[in-house]
């Protein structure tokens, strides 16, 4: 952390600078060398290689993060480690997107019996096969969180047979529960 701003804002405020820098321990002669001298060497160059940066984030619509922006520019000529660049985009608050962790929802019981796989993933449509295959099942990210939508569809036919939402994956509910049920379009399907 750097001390010199709080230091010149003690001095805009009328306070004493030499007792700040004392009682933060920093000399008062690189207080103002600090606050009189030049930026840096390396000021120029990092505002440039900045707007280099931000514009090839927008040009990936905010996807790239600073691997793939340090790709692009090296490809177009441009001399710059990555750390720096990650450092850059740190400090103009420029961050790629990534994908969203999978969100494990199943958790098979190790001492079930294993049940035989009847679908064998045929899903074609068979008219002679009303109510014999169903599927379903869905998870949906909203801005709150997930919310888990239960289908049961006749695979010969199309038609839901009925369906269920709630904000959570529990199949049995506790007495002491306090959240109202979750809503129903049908009745249950046995």
């Amino acid at each position: 952390m750097t001390v010199h701003p709080f230091i010149e804002a003690e001095k805009h405020a009328g306070h004493n600078a030499k007792r700040a820098c004392e009682l933060l321990k920093v000399s008062r002669t690189a207080f103002y060398t600090r606050r009189t001298s030049a930026p840096g060497t390396r000021a120029a160059p990092d505002a440039e290689l900045t707007e280099q940066t931000t514009a090839v984030h927008e040009r990936s619509r905010g996807a790239y993060g600073a691997p793939r922006v340090h790709a692009v520019l090296k490809r177009e000529g441009a001399e710059c480690g990555r750390r720096r660049l990650a450092r850059l985009m740190r400090a103009a608050g420029l961050q790629g997107r990534h994908r969203r962790r999978r969100h494990l929802t199943t958790f098979p019981d190790p001492r079930a019996a294993t049940r035989p796989y009847l679908v064998v993933r045929d899903f074609q449509p068979d008219a002679g096969a009303l109510d014999t295959r169903w599927c379903g099942d869905s998870y949906i990210p909203t801005e709150e969180s997930w919310l888990y939508l239960a289908t049961v569809i006749d695979i010969a036919s199309r038609r839901v047979v009925g369906w269920a939402t709630a904000a959570h994956l529990r199949t049995e509910r506790s007495p002491t529960h306090s959240r109202p049920p979750a809503t129903s379009g049908a009745p249950p399907v046995q």
